[in-house]
């Protein structure tokens, strides 16, 4: 921050909103100024899928006045199949997006001036998962089955846990590669012998569904789970980014540092405030109910915290994995260059938040107990 904008007191302010106002200084914040902002930035934010607890943070921050408080007024659009958030945000329609990091890569490398400016989730929460009775526990037991995948650029974690024990996914003889729905139905009926799931969303389906055997809930026990960062082909998902020259304009780096900056602190309030949290992404009209939405929080709070680098800050040895991965599955032919991702902007935004004392490693972090609901109601 410059050292002029420091000294700015509430006598001052008049003086800033007319300099502001002419875009000769970045608009301050309340927490900056001690008065409201006289007048709001309009950005929008482009999420990858529907209404759910996937994105309760920035939910939170338009809620609890968080992006108001920055001087941000923020419109929120869903997503959906056919929509892609870095196509939307590379013509120019969002000015922040939410994609899986190896998405961004492969947009990037084709000309798009994408970049990540904050990875919010620091672990993968793909899952394959298998019932007990296939006798599937580690990846070299998928030789000879059919495992589900989803594809779209979603299947690079379970191919190289694949190549990693010796099984070529395109080699009938090796395994059956079956393309599932983005739901749980050829696995309840029993059509794969493993399926893709993330584990905050569809693992909850399944162990929400009723097992017609016994007239009662599916159970952890009935299934067997195998986690990519534990396998260690995990690649990073969500993540916060923005087109490369918008970001040249410094009115729009201190936008992006204040949009971080409201976004963290709804995540760090939905990690404190669960349940209000939770009521809040209600509000907004999810397809799913409450209890679903119970689980994919605490799921998703789990893939965030801890962040022991920051909230937001890249980790160089994820990023080194995912962009390894997304090479060795063309998802991309290059190695990323090295302004892929910047973690300036996320740092600033974490230095204000610890000056307010909020706390944004979450390294005392702990999962809460949650009750699986029928149909997730």
């Amino acid at each position: 921050m410059p050292p002029f904008r420091m000294l700015l007191t509430r006598s001052a302010w008049p003086v800033c909103v007319m300099a502001c106002a002419l875009g000769l200084l970045p608009a301050l914040t309340a927490a900056q100024t001690g008065q409201p902002p006289t007048r709001l930035t309009k950005v929008t934010l482009q999420l990858q899928w529907v209404t759910q607890s996937q994105f309760a943070g920035y939910y939170a921050a338009v809620d609890k006045g968080f992006y108001q408080d920055e001087g941000l007024e923020v419109a929120i659009k869903v997503g959906a199949v056919e929509i892609i958030p870095q196509q939307v945000v590379a013509s120019g329609s969002a000015d922040f997006g939410i994609a899986w990091l190896p998405k961004v890569l492969a947009w990037r490398e084709q000309g798009a001036p994408l970049v990540n400016i904050a990875q919010v989730l620091q672990r993968s929460g793909t899952l394959e998962i298998a019932w007990k009775d296939a006798g599937i526990t580690t990846p070299a037991d998928w030789r000879g089955k059919k495992v589900g995948t989803w594809g779209y650029g979603q299947e690079p974690e379970l191919f190289a846990a694949m190549r990693k024990v010796g099984i070529d996914p395109n080699d009938p003889k090796h395994v059956t590669i079956v393309q599932q729905p983005f739901a749980m139905a050829l696995f309840l009926q029993r059509q794969v012998d493993a399926a893709q799931a993330m584990i905050y969303n569809e693992y909850a389906q399944v162990l929400e569904a009723v097992n017609p055997q016994t007239g009662q809930l599916y159970q952890p026990e009935d299934l067997h789970v195998i986690d990519f960062n534990e396998v260690g082909t995990a690649m990073l998902q969500d993540g916060v980014f923005v087109r490369e020259d918008w970001l040249t304009a410094p009115q729009h780096r201190d936008t992006a540092v204040r949009f971080l900056r409201a976004s963290f602190k709804g995540w760090i309030f939905c990690r404190d405030h669960f349940e209000a949290c939770i009521d809040i992404v209600l509000q907004h009209g999810p397809t799913l109910g409450k209890g679903h939405m119970t689980w994919m929080l605490n799921e998703i709070n789990a893939l965030i915290w801890p962040s022991p680098r920051g909230l937001g800050i890249m980790d160089a040895k994820a990023f080194a994995q995912t962009a390894q991965i997304a090479q060795q599955y063309q998802i991309i032919k290059r190695p990323p260059d090295t302004g892929t991702y910047r973690t300036d902007l996320a740092q600033q935004a974490l230095e204000e938040l610890h000056r307010q004392g909020l706390e944004s490693q979450g390294l005392g972090f702990k999962k809460r107990p949650v009750q699986i609901t029928t149909g997730g109601e």
